[in-house]
């Protein structure tokens, strides 16, 4: 078969459930070749920033690879922000870029291309696990195989670059991918250290974070907490995870930010057990007292450190399942079924607050059922601590804008669910506008965009600064030529309406453009805001 039908044929295998891209002239007969064979969906966005996003979230919804194809240079390093991003987070996403052929250039630079024809291919060495030129067609398929696997095991983007010359030169199938050894004694024996340092303590917790969601672990993990019979809460960046299980969360670990029980349990835990948890000052900085990690148990990154001592090379996966085989079914019952989130929208003629916002999703939720929800940075994604959900995807330890939008578009595409989003106003002038591709590819989300008019994140940290304020660009305006329907809303009973409409309109996005003054914050930023500046006081003040 054809080398690029070898590849996608590879990545289907492998689950990947959607291709995002841009197409370009040296990425041109890929993109033939996708459009021909319909081996996967090919969903079109507007800007390589947001195909990255995209293929980010499809990865991150579907515990799959996402998949971004673009082209040599403009394309491809127009895409790099995204990828660092999804690297940072531990998201799968394989970037395939198209590549000038062998041979091609004859003495001339070629356009697209920086510092040398290989500079695209360096700078994706610093942000991806693995990469391959795909330019042998006898070693392309073990290469393709190689690189996959990587982004599996490792849960980080990889990157094939395909010369143009290439994609239609006959190949073997793709074969399976290599196995990464794991010491099996070495395995029994972090199982059983982890499970005796557990049972040494008196008050031992088990937080969850990104690597449980993204190796596909939270039945089993629900499973284990129960097993065990400890608490268990999420970080920041896992919130949503376990919802609904039989073992759910008591809450998220917010620090001075959080519910102060959440606070409590988890600090003054003798038994600490960060399972798939990223050590990022997002998930720590506001801790009311600083972690002491030598009494933690640490499991991410394919490395388990108890104390002073690492066992490398124990895959999370296989970690949970040494644990489950060690203990003995239970049929415990949670004591909690975790935190409630606010509900009861007041529907009168006040301003809209974020926490208005939170009250309305979740009275929305009671009756319809919860939203997976794509959140941008900002006061929309400490917003969204206080919201059910189905599952939460949010750029929060990279903490990058313009992810909401073209991430809900990635997640429903690859999906099938429809989506909440959730944006400020300047993460919106950044990708909102992918919105107008919603129609053609079927995409229905519900947007809220929470526009105050300012770049309020900064603001709150810097808030003598002039340039944090925008323009009001009065986005609902221009949500019809998009092909969807805007709602600009301002007060609580405008924003109860919205809300009973977009989740009855269905077959085009919905954009509620609420309203909030300067200032006002969701109380769980607000808690954050004022934890990190009396965290960050220096002694002489």
């Amino acid at each position: 078969m054809r080398l690029a039908e070898a590849l996608l044929h590879a990545l289907k295998d492998r689950g990947a459930q959607t291709v995002f891209g841009i197409p370009g002239d040296f990425a041109l007969p890929f993109f033939k070749v996708m459009e021909e064979t319909k081996i996967l969906p090919l969903v079109t966005l507007s800007h390589e920033p947001a195909v990255g996003f995209a293929a980010d979230a499809a990865a991150r919804a579907g515990t799959t690879l996402g998949v971004a194809a673009v082209t040599y240079g403009a394309g491809a390093l127009n895409m790099v922000n995204a990828v660092a991003g999804a690297y940072a987070e531990k998201s799968p996403v394989v970037v395939i870029s198209g590549a000038p052929g062998a041979g091609e250039g004859g003495g001339l630079l070629l356009h697209h291309q920086g510092k040398t024809l290989d500079t695209q291919y360096r700078v994706f060495q610093e942000i991806t696990v693995a990469q391959a030129r795909l330019d042998d067609p006898a070693t392309a398929p073990a290469e393709i195989a190689r690189v996959l696997g990587a982004a599996q095991a490792l849960q980080r983007p990889v990157y094939l670059e395909l010369p143009r010359d290439m994609v239609n030169r006959e190949v073997e199938p793709v074969g399976p991918d290599p196995v990464l050894p794991v010491d099996g004694d070495a395995l029994a024996a972090c199982a059983d250290e982890v499970l005796a340092q557990l049972r040494k303590a008196t008050s031992p917790v088990l937080m969850v974070c990104v690597e449980v969601r993204r190796y596909g672990l939270e039945d089993k993990v629900a499973e284990l907490a129960r097993r065990l019979g400890v608490p268990v809460v999420t970080s920041f960046m896992g919130r949503g995870l376990l919802s609904g299980k039989p073992w759910p969360p008591r809450g998220t670990y917010l620090g001075v930010a959080g519910d102060p029980a959440i606070t409590k349990l988890v600090e003054e835990s003798d038994g600490l057990f960060l399972l798939g948890t990223l050590l990022s000052d997002t998930n720590f900085a506001v801790s009311e007292r600083k972690l002491d990690l030598r009494k933690t148990i640490h499991a991410f990154d394919r490395e388990v450190t108890l104390g002073y001592h690492s066992y490398r090379d124990i895959p999370l996966d296989r970690l949970v399942d040494a644990l489950l085989e060690r203990l003995p079914a239970s049929d415990r019952v949670a004591e909690t079924q975790g935190r409630a989130c606010p509900t009861g929208l007041i529907r009168d003629a006040q301003p809209i607050g974020p926490m208005d916002i939170a009250c309305g999703v979740n009275d929305m939720a009671a009756r319809h059922g919860d939203l997976m929800i794509a959140s941008d940075i900002g006061d929309c994604l400490f917003t969204a601590m206080d919201i059910r959900d189905d599952g939460l995807m949010a750029p929060g330890y990279y903490a990058g804008m313009g992810f909401g939008v073209p991430a809900g578009l990635g997640a429903q595409a690859a999906t099938g669910k429809r989506m909440l989003i959730l944006v400020g106003d300047g993460a919106f002038q950044m990708t909102g506008w992918e919105l107008g591709n919603a129609r053609r590819f079927g995409l229905d989300p519900i947007v809220i965009l929470f526009n105050n008019a300012s770049w309020e994140m900064l603001r709150t940290f810097q808030p003598e600064s002039d340039f944090n304020n925008l323009d009001d660009w009065h986005y609902a305006d221009m949500a019809k030529s998009l092909g969807g329907d805007g709602m600009r809303v301002q007060t609580r009973a405008e924003l109860g309406a919205a809300l009973d409409t977009a989740w009855e309109t269905r077959g085009r996005f919905q954009l509620i453009e609420a309203m909030i003054p300067r200032g006002v914050l969701s109380d769980t930023l607000a808690r954050f805001v004022k934890g990190q500046k009396r965290l960050h006081k220096k002694p002489a003040e």
